[in-house]
């Protein structure tokens, strides 16, 4: 299954990842199936870093990053992961990558002067007992990581539980929310909703039997004012009907742009937390 899917998943995501799947194709087959040998997961660990960042190697993240997930996924579909940053070093980026799936790399995010990196939790999928890698790249382009091992199986081929036609039902519907106490210039987590199926095309569909063609997000924006929060890349991995939470500090009206693989773009703006009487 990955020799067949990583290719077409990963073909427009990017120069790196369609060489980070090449160079999985064309490692030896224990190394392309880690399983649970430690040594077998850090030779696979050791071809990603490579690929992904040359020969910049992540230091011991201790202090700096943080990854928080469950040791067993409930739904394989659907894994909660949380990303801690310190704020001892100044984060331009953020790499969430899950060794073990088909396409590795589930999001990058770049950070711009409105985000308020603290905290990010999204959802993602889940293919195989994997170790996850939280790597964060400072202005300097240092890299800090942090790792944890996830027991999980089968989350990239498991089916959405409903027809296609409800799966792609509102597709490009963006929500986003404010806690109660969100207050314009004052830093504050929102939570983003996008409803899209992130079909990745390893998904049986459960009445034709036919697999269902890839479609899945490829780029989330968020501007608030004039100033960027995040731009993020991502791929197959992300879990269906992705929310993610995040930090910024809004500055009037927030504005999410998204873009999928099948050149479909939506745009919605928000109003930002109004100061209260």
């Amino acid at each position: 299954m990955r020799a067949f899917f990583a290719p077409r998943a990963v073909a427009s995501f990017g120069f790196a990842l369609a060489a980070l799947t090449a160079a999985f194709m064309a490692s030896p087959p224990a190394r392309a199936a880690a399983g649970d040998d430690p040594a077998e997961r850090e030779a696979r660990w050791q071809d990603i870093a490579k690929t992904v960042f040359g020969d910049r190697a992540p230091k011991d993240g201790a202090g700096v990053i943080e990854l928080g997930t469950s040791l067993r996924a409930e739904d394989a579909s659907l894994v909660p992961m949380t990303v801690t940053l310190s704020g001892k070093e100044p984060i331009k980026g953020m790499y969430l990558i899950i060794d073990d799936n088909p396409s590795p790399v589930a999001a990058h995010f770049i950070f711009g002067p409105a985000a308020d990196p603290r905290e990010i939790k999204l959802r993602v999928r889940v293919n195989t007992y994997t170790n996850v890698h939280a790597i964060a790249e400072t202005a300097d382009g240092g890299l800090y990581e942090a790792v944890r091992f996830i027991k999980a199986a089968g989350g990239c081929s498991a089916p959405m539980g409903m027809s296609n036609e409800e799966a792609m039902k509102d597709i490009g519907d963006i929500r986003l929310k404010f806690p109660p106490d969100a207050a314009p210039g004052k830093a504050t987590q929102a939570t983003l909703m996008v409803r899209h199926p992130n079909f990745n095309g390893m998904q049986m569909d459960q009445i034709s039997r036919m697999y269902t063609p890839a479609r899945y997000i490829q780029s989330i924006s968020v501007t608030t004012g004039d100033k960027k929060v995040f731009d993020l890349s991502t791929d197959i991995s992300l879990a269906s009907n992705p929310v993610i939470s995040f930090g910024l500090v809004p500055q009037g009206e927030v504005k999410i742009a998204v873009d999928d693989s099948d050149k479909a773009h939506w745009e919605k703006s928000f109003p930002g937390p109004q100061l209260s009487n």
